[in-house]
């Protein structure tokens, strides 16, 4: 399984003969073997030449840019090698068709939702008390269906996800870490800057997954397709917010993993520091690597791999008109 390289120090990523070659600003000098990597993403300010860039899309190896904010800022994303041009029309077709554009965005809430109440019931039956919460996620879930416009289905979006943040106070066991409102840009207390972080790798471990398919990311169909770089790894990465990125938050908070000594508040809002980042990062990635049996495919597959196979079902859906069924949690 190729592998995914972080880079949090600032220096150089060049070629060197056929692999590339990090030296850092304090002199560590690093091999990353280019056969195993699969993206990488840059938090430092890292330099890189056109002869470098020209290998990586020989190799398809996408490059994430990150700010000093640990926002998303943007992709090297290589010359598609799987451009597909009868794919971009089955896109935009789908995108232009209103009730195909709605019948695909309602399956994404929905996926999104019946995942979020996945993981409230794991913790009501572990003494929590999300009961209410619970019902009333429930409730709105039975509206998705009857949404005539994507309009109204982002506003029962909104609700759903304003009830599920409203839980996270009764599931993390830390008082520096409760929850009043989603505040980004800057984001306003701790579980905002940890929400925001894990969000921003979710979109980008998604935009990563698309590449590798016939699907062009920037023909969304729950986020309007505009002058947005990209969009349709925001819809998948609905899907799979809570159930990869939510999970790591609760396990790095009630483990003590990460405590409010790990982010920086000196600024207009508040952000993870690097050694808040790479904490959160390791958990993340044994996530990401962790194997669960498919009830379909009859076999153990990463949560990564989930993510590209949810890609796949979007293609037969557009190719196929295949039923379009998001992944929701087994247990």
């Amino acid at each position: 399984m190729k592998e995914t390289v972080y880079i949090f120090n600032s220096g150089r990523i060049q070629r060197k003969d056929n692999t590339l070659f990090f030296e850092s600003e304090n002199g560590t000098k690093k091999f990353l073997p280019v056969e195993n990597i699969k993206e990488i993403f840059v938090f430092g300010e890292v330099d890189f030449n056109k002869k470098t860039l020209e290998f990586l899309t020989t190799k398809q190896i996408i490059v994430h840019f990150f700010n000093f904010y640990d926002y998303y800022v943007g992709s090297f994303y290589p010359r598609e090698h799987y451009n597909s041009g009868y794919m971009i029309l089955k896109q935009a077709l789908a995108y232009e068709t209103t009730g195909r554009r709605l019948k695909i965005a309602k399956s994404f809430v929905e996926g999104a939702a019946k995942n979020s109440l996945k993981i409230l019931k794991y913790y009501n039956r572990r003494g929590q008390n999300l009961i209410s919460i619970i019902e009333e996620i429930e409730s709105y879930v039975q509206e998705i269906e009857c949404q005539e416009s994507i309009e109204t289905l982002m506003h029962v979006e909104g609700k759903i996800k304003q009830s599920y943040y409203g839980a996270f106070k009764n599931i993390i066991n830390n008082s520096d870490f409760t929850f009043e409102k989603r505040t980004k840009k800057p984001p306003k207390d701790y579980l905002n800057a940890l929400i925001s972080f894990s969000n921003s790798l979710i979109y980008t471990y998604c935009l990563s997954e698309i590449y590798q398919t016939h699907l062009d990311p920037r023909i969304g169909f729950l986020h309007s397709t505009n002058f947005r770089r990209f969009s349709l790894n925001l819809d998948i990465a609905e899907i799979f917010k809570p159930v990869i990125g939510d999970r790591t938050i609760f396990a790095v908070l009630n483990k003590g993993i990460i405590d409010s000594r790990d982010f920086d508040n000196n600024l207009n809002g508040i952000i993870l520091k690097p050694s808040g980042c790479r904490k959160f990062l390791e958990v993340l990635q044994e996530r990401l690597n962790q194997t669960i049996k498919h009830s379909t495919l009859k076999r153990e597959v990463s949560y990564r791999r989930l993510i590209r196979l949810e890609c796949y079902k979007i293609e037969k859906f557009l190719m196929e008109d295949y039923e379009y069924k998001p992944f929701v949690m087994d247990w």
